[in-house]
């Protein structure tokens, strides 16, 4: 295997492109399926007003600092650790990164699969005239089989893995200059026909007038997880995106576009689904069957139904297709960069071995149901393990590292870019880092695993 080059690294070549690549990293199913649930199971408008404050007191920084990390370096998320703490055991939190991005991919192809069979549900027109509970029971009948969930799951990852081939300008760069503004086109159409639905709006101030009273600590919990959870943080996603931000690009401002795109679109997943769901009489708190049971129930009683939904399934597949590539990437910048392979093979390498294990969580509810472990079926056992366990312990030690190891000035360094942008707020960021990010971010950890609730 030939060694890697430095010099040949590929990088981001403009601004629109890191902020649309990494935007795409953060935006996913996560803010399209799982904000609205989330939201709809915590009350509403509170909820979504605590998790602001999050996404602004801890998201932003948490961003910041896997970016300043992968810029700082140059390297993947495994690499950067090892160059800027050279002779010590940081590189294990790169190594959790990659493995964490490797375990996500395989279930998050799962779920990205299903997506790709409600299009081309969507498309026949096969929900016409169903019943809700036929519906349900197309669904169950769906994803307790073999063949078809797993050749969308194949087709998916074939898909995924020909754009990161390409590279990073002309594969993921390239393609998510095209998707992002295809997703936010979508889900602006959709919101349109949402509010204009008799009685929509009951599911806007449900969406948007806070009901503290609805709130308890698992619920600021919950919000605290949603925001860590939906910007990617932890899985080495960005520190892989900031190792290819020009060094001319101010970090903070991005960070702050990238948070607020996630942001927009998971508030406007939450305007396309809940004036839907009180118009036609539904809970808002049905759970993740919203998207896979309800919705289409709602589609097809609604006027243009047909389009509406395969737009709606569509905007899934972009979402799920957005963050599925900046999971590969992780492990594909690891088997280059540390491996010595080329891009290709280490690609092919990277979704061969991320879909033999995601076939397995596929069959989850089908051949392989009865197979339990520590009662999970083997979808719940990787989702909880990347989730609750991976993803918050990597992340706490990444603003660990950074409060405490690399040191404020090198962070000035990095977030001015040598001095040529201004940091006003440097102290209130270290601050933020080394004490505040990861006491929440533990309490995140904590909360995943059932030790701590109230």
């Amino acid at each position: 295997m030939a060694k890697f080059d430095p010099t040949k690294r590929d990088s981001f070549g403009t601004k629109f492109g890191v902020i649309a690549a990494a935007a795409g990293s953060a935006v996913g199913l996560g803010n399209i399926w799982r904000f609205p649930y989330v939201a709809g199971e915590n009350g509403g408008g509170a909820f979504i007003l605590i998790y602001l404050l999050f996404i602004i007191a801890i998201g932003i920084p948490v961003m910041l600092s896997e970016f300043t990390i992968g810029r700082r370096a140059k390297r993947n998320a495994f690499g950067s650790f090892k160059r800027l703490a050279p002779n010590t055991y940081w590189y294990l939190i790169g190594l959790l990164g990659v493995v964490a991005a490797f375990v996500i991919l395989s279930f998050y192809s799962t779920v990205a699969g299903w997506t790709l069979e409600y299009i081309y549900l969507s498309f026949s027109n096969a929900f016409a005239e169903k019943t809700p509970d036929q519906l349900t029971t197309m669904f169950e009948t769906f994803k307790a089989g073999t063949f078809r969930p797993i050749l969308w799951q194949l087709f998916f990852m074939v898909l995924t893995a020909w754009i990161v081939i390409a590279g990073v300008k002309k594969g993921i760069e390239k393609y998510a200059k095209i998707l992002m503004p295809i997703l936010l086109l979508l889900i602006i159409v959709l919101d349109i026909r949402a509010i204009t639905l008799p009685g929509a709006s009951e599911g806007l101030d449900f969406l948007f007038r806070p009901d503290f009273s609805k709130l308890n600590t698992n619920s600021i919990l919950e919000a605290l997880g949603q925001a860590f959870f939906s910007l990617s943080i932890g899985m080495g996603t960005l520190i892989t995106y900031g190792s290819y931000i020009n060094k001319k690009q101010n970090l903070t401002s991005t960070a702050i576009n990238v948070t607020a795109a996630d942001t927009i679109i998971a508030i406007l997943a939450g305007v396309a689904i809940f004036p839907a769901v009180f118009a036609f009489g539904i809970e808002p708190n049905a759970g993740p069957d919203l998207i896979f049971r309800t919705l289409p129930n709602i589609f097809q009683q609604m006027p243009g139904g047909y389009f509406f939904s395969l737009i709606f399934f569509i905007l899934l597949g972009v979402a799920a297709l957005t963050s599925s590539i900046s999971v590969l990437e992780v492990v594909v910048a690891y088997f280059v960069e540390e491996l010595g392979m080329l891009r290709k093979r280490a690609t092919i390498v990277a979704a061969v071995s991320i879909t033999a294990l995601g076939i397995l969580s596929t069959m989850s509810w089908g051949v392989m149901d009865d197979v339990r472990i520590f009662d999970f079926n083997i979808f719940e056992l990787l989702d909880f393990t990347a989730s609750s366990v991976f993803l918050p312990i990597g992340g706490v030690f990444i603003v660990v590292f950074l409060g405490w190891h690399l040191g404020k000035r090198n962070i000035k360094e990095e977030i001015t870019s040598d001095g040529l942008y201004k940091a006003k707020l440097i102290n209130l960021f270290v601050f933020i880092i080394k004490f505040l990010a990861p006491i929440a971010i533990a309490m995140v950890f904590l909360h995943g695993i059932g030790l701590l609730k109230f």
